[in-house]
């Protein structure tokens, strides 16, 4: 073989294995979507959610009987979660360590475009993060919740006594998170028998109404 020849497959060949090692090497190297904080315990926030998980999207919520929402009012949650706790959750119906669950808030319209009837998003109004970190958040069971309103500038820890901690406490399904409003998730909770005793006393109460 020509030595030209010889030495441009060498140099190709050498470039390819370069390229599939850094290309490994990035993947490998690619960080989980944990929770981050900085120097004084705040939450950064995790601006790539909108890549994660999507979970499900309610309407008008309110676990309240007051509102506080004019007729013409309207909002949508919307819930993401992290890759590596969603996957988790599907092996053992409870979720590890590091997980991060976004509930975004939106605006609904119904004038737009060429809509005539319903709601569709428009405007992010807020956004709040609830995030399991076993070894920072011993004292609350691993769980944190933080609210970053509008923005998405790093935000303090929700205080321990707040009125959606202690609702998650009462009334969730699984691991003080409402699985119950997440269609493809409860079938697997009721699978694996890791519904709560709350949820679990809230349904029977429900029933025992109806």
């Amino acid at each position: 073989m020509d030595t030209r020849i010889r030495t441009s497959l060498i140099i190709a060949a050498g470039a390819i294995a370069f390229g599939l090692a850094a290309s490994a090497s990035s993947r490998a190297e690619a960080p989980p979507a944990a929770p981050r904080f900085t120097a004084d315990g705040k939450m950064e926030f995790p601006k790539d959610y909108r890549s994660w998980i999507y979970l499900s999207t309610g309407l008008d919520m309110a676990y309240t009987e007051q509102t506080g929402m004019g007729p013409d009012d309207h909002m949508f949650d919307s819930v993401f979660v992290n890759r590596e706790a969603y996957d988790a959750y599907q092996k053992t119906g409870h979720w590890p360590d590091k997980t991060v669950m976004v509930l975004e808030v939106r605006k609904g319209a119904g004038k737009g475009s060429i809509n005539k009837h319903g709601q569709f998003q428009t405007d992010k109004l807020a956004a709040e993060v609830h995030a399991k970190d076993e070894a920072r958040f011993k004292d609350t069971g691993g769980w944190a919740f933080f609210g970053f309103g509008g923005g998405e500038r790093p935000a303090a820890k929700l205080p321990t006594g707040a009125g959606c901690i202690s609702c998650h406490e009462a009334h969730a399904a699984v691991d003080t998170t409402f699985v119950q409003f997440y269609p493809t998730l409860l079938p697997i909770a009721q699978a694996k028998k890791t519904l709560s005793a709350a949820y679990l006393k809230d349904e029977a109460a429900g029933a025992a109404v109806k």
